[in-house]
């Protein structure tokens, strides 16, 4: 293509190894979107669903309750993406990533990175956390690791441990999230990092994909958009709660883990709680074998979501919401060449 804006999206590109890993996972996907790992809400139905239709889906290992449910989930995934490529070889699934919570509240981190290993699972998403043997066990069958940070200074330690990619968690992301604008936290880890870069924080349009690739992200990193699927493991009051709601109504507090997190605001008022007057979490209880600080345990009472929500109009299947987010992109990709065409000779 003698696109214009394609020199500018690929410029930060190199022949590192690590890039060469960006472009091999971009060349097994049909958009360059990662599904979040959501907890409780993602298992094998939504990752399955992500994956059949070209994006990585994802779950967290603590959500595979009992621990050793995990083999379970691992085998059937692995075994309906298998039979999907063999029905479709022209459409083979993409990989399915599962997510790590690296804190040492987690006693089942080395049962649940067993698991991941025995089954070499392609991607690794670490979180709350960055350790080398983690990374060194993930990297023993040829996976990557992605870990996620919310600013430059957790990026370079994550790097420097042995993380193969990062996922930079901006403000207005879902979940546990950061306060710096996605311009100036991709600039700033671009500087000195060339390898696979995700971006999250409220993207939930195909043009929200295109413009974190414009900004020098390899893949937009998408969680709240899917929480009202219908294969999602989420109330229907919840996601409900997301068509009907906007930016307006995320909270971003640390009350429920003890790491600051964006959460709907009706099911904060539902719980009995004042969104606008929530005392501060503390850092040390932060456990994820309970789940929470409060008697409304996070994310099962109060739901995590993202900013981006205002684009979500209704439930669909995570195949219908794939094929909106690329009908998206392509437009955004039609309209970006009108608009730079005039200012790049």
């Amino acid at each position: 293509s003698s696109w214009p804006l394609n020199a500018t999206l690929h410029m930060h590109l190199s022949n590192t190894p690590l890039m060469s890993a960006a472009s091999k996972l971009a060349g097994k996907l049909r958009l360059p979107c990662i599904g979040a790992p959501l907890f409780i809400v993602s298992t094998p139905d939504l990752v399955i669903a992500q994956c059949k239709a070209g994006i990585v889906g994802s779950f967290p290992a603590l959500n595979a309750r009992p621990k050793d449910k995990l083999d379970e989930w691992l085998v059937r995934i692995k075994s309906e993406l298998a039979e999907h490529d063999a029905a479709h070889p022209d459409s083979p699934a993409a990989p399915f990533a599962v997510n790590q919570i690296v804190h040492r509240s987690n006693d089942r981190l080395m049962h649940d990175l067993e698991a991941c290993v025995k089954h070499e699972v392609p991607l690794v998403i670490t979180s709350l956390g960055a350790r080398e043997d983690v990374n060194q066990a993930i990297h023993s069958y040829g996976g990557l690791v992605f870990h996620d940070v919310i600013n430059n200074h957790f990026a370079k330690k994550a790097v420097q441990k042995g993380a193969d990619g990062i996922i930079a968690v901006a403000a207005g992301a879902g979940g546990h999230a950061g306060t710096l604008s996605p311009f100036a936290l991709v600039s700033e880890i671009r500087e000195w990092f060339d390898g696979p870069l995700c971006l999250s924080g409220s993207i939930a349009t195909g043009s929200g994909v295109l413009a974190a690739q414009a900004l020098g992200a390899d893949f937009a990193y998408m969680g709240s958009a899917f929480i009202a699927s219908a294969e999602a493991n989420a109330q229907d009051a919840y996601k409900q709660s997301i068509v009907e709601s906007v930016a307006a109504d995320i909270v971003y507090s640390s009350l429920f883990t003890g790491v600051h997190g964006n959460y709907l605001r009706p099911s904060i008022m539902a719980a009995g709680l004042d969104p606008d007057n929530l005392p501060e979490g503390d850092v040390t209880q932060m456990d994820f074998g309970s789940g929470g600080n409060t008697d409304a345990k996070a994310w099962k009472d109060i739901w995590g979501c993202g900013q981006g929500i205002g684009a979500i109009k209704e439930v669909s299947t995570a195949g219908e919401i794939v094929e909106r987010l690329k009908g998206e992109y392509a437009a955004a990709v039609a309209e970006s060449r009108a608009a730079t065409g005039r200012f790049v000779p």
